[in-house]
């Protein structure tokens, strides 16, 4: 018998409703909320926007925004302390992948003890966590309805995966209004990584009926969105399209997971300190390629939905419109093709491909791969 599982927090989405983040602490029993927050959330405000929601309550609170765009272990470690210093007892996360990345991993370490390393992998995670609350800032992580977690090993320079479905939120609201501040570089690399997110769930070992639906709608809504995103901070349209395509995005990695893109872009997040989707976008097309040959029908509907039309091609033809069509968006929104361009030297690449056969996301990937075939795309995405 075929038995899946599929999970979400409870999930508020709209213009404004961000109004909703003190009611959301209050009906988890949150009395004093550890608000972690990254420079740019609260350089623009989104953060004192929402106090006077969490103040009407009278939730007392302690703001930390401690980390780097990439949390690095040493950080989490030094937010752990401080939630148990200030005696908190649950977290509200407010800004892009790596904010909540680093609220989930705090949270982890503030119930189970121990390092943040103990839990690299899937399903280490043995004690419940504290309340958390996500609004997320950027359309792209999806961390806000994952089960995932991101974090860098300073030591060993790699980014560690950790999957638990303890790290699913409890209340995720979706603003996309917070979307007009940010730039379109990050609107650009966020939006890839949705897309990286939705394509490898969609072609995922543990994809399921469920998950389809929600990476299928996701690829739609960025192939219609996410060049008008980049171009314009005030489009409302394609904010809200490009904010629902990351949740759908997001809720479909998170029960499917991912692939090869991932267990490769993680690898050399940790060298260059990169963003994740400006190293996935780099690597999706050639990881594509590797993949094709594992399912041509479902490359073909990738490709419909980015708006081919493939009722006159065949199942090769229509696969392969998938990759450029995924190409001509990289192109389209301003991210480089090469990872040479990023700063990756070839020498490393022997190292980073042995490192990618031991993420979790390589465990999902629809096609048997090993440490030369890995070396090998990494040597075509150069």
């Amino acid at each position: 018998m075929y038995i899946s599982k599929f999970v979400t927090p409870e999930i508020i989405f709209g213009s404004g409703s961000i109004n909703q983040v003190g009611e959301s602490c209050h009906r988890l029993g949150a009395s004093r909320i550890f608000l972690v927050a990254d420079k740019g959330v609260i350089e623009y405000g989104w953060v004192e926007k929402c106090l006077p929601y969490i103040n009407e309550l009278k939730l007392d609170y302690r703001i930390w925004s401690g980390f780097t765009a990439n949390p690095k272990d040493f950080e989490i470690e030094e937010g752990a302390a401080l939630y148990l210093r200030e005696q908190c007892d649950a977290v509200l996360a407010i800004g892009g992948g790596s904010a909540i990345d680093a609220a989930k991993a705090v949270a982890i370490l503030v119930t189970n003890g121990g390092k943040i390393q103990d839990y690299e992998g899937i399903d280490l995670i043995e004690k419940p966590l504290p309340p958390l609350i996500v609004l997320p800032s950027t359309a792209g992580s999806g961390a806000e309805v994952s089960q995932f977690s991101i974090i860098a090993d300073s030591k060993r320079n790699i980014k560690m995966t950790i999957v638990s479905k303890s790290l699913v939120p409890d209340i995720a609201i979706s603003d996309p209004l917070i979307l007009s501040t940010v730039n379109s570089r990050v609107t650009a690399t966020t939006g890839m990584e949705a897309l990286s997110h939705a394509i490898e769930a969609f072609l995922s070992l543990a994809a399921t009926d469920l998950t389809d639906v929600h990476a299928l709608h996701s690829i739609k809504l960025i192939a219609r969105h996410l060049r008008a995103s980049v171009a314009s901070q005030v489009n409302k349209e394609a904010k809200i399209g490009m904010a629902k395509a990351s949740l759908h995005a997001g809720i479909a990695f998170s029960n499917a997971v991912l692939g090869l893109t991932h267990a490769m872009t993680h690898q050399v997040g940790g060298l260059l300190d990169l963003p994740i989707g400006e190293i996935s976008a780099v690597l999706l097309p050639h990881v594509m390629r590797f993949n094709m040959i594992s399912s041509f029908e479902k490359y073909g509907a990738i490709a419909e939905a980015m708006g081919v039309d493939v009722s006159r091609l065949t199942a090769r033809d229509a696969a392969e419109q998938a990759i450029e069509k995924v190409q001509e968006l990289t192109r389209d929104v301003g991210i480089p093709t090469g990872l040479s361009e990023l700063g990756l030297p070839q020498e490393v690449i022997p190292e980073l491909s042995k490192n990618a056969m031991n993420d979790a996301c390589f465990i999902t990937n629809p096609r048997d791969v090993d440490v030369d075939g890995i070396m090998s795309i990494f040597n075509q995405a150069l």
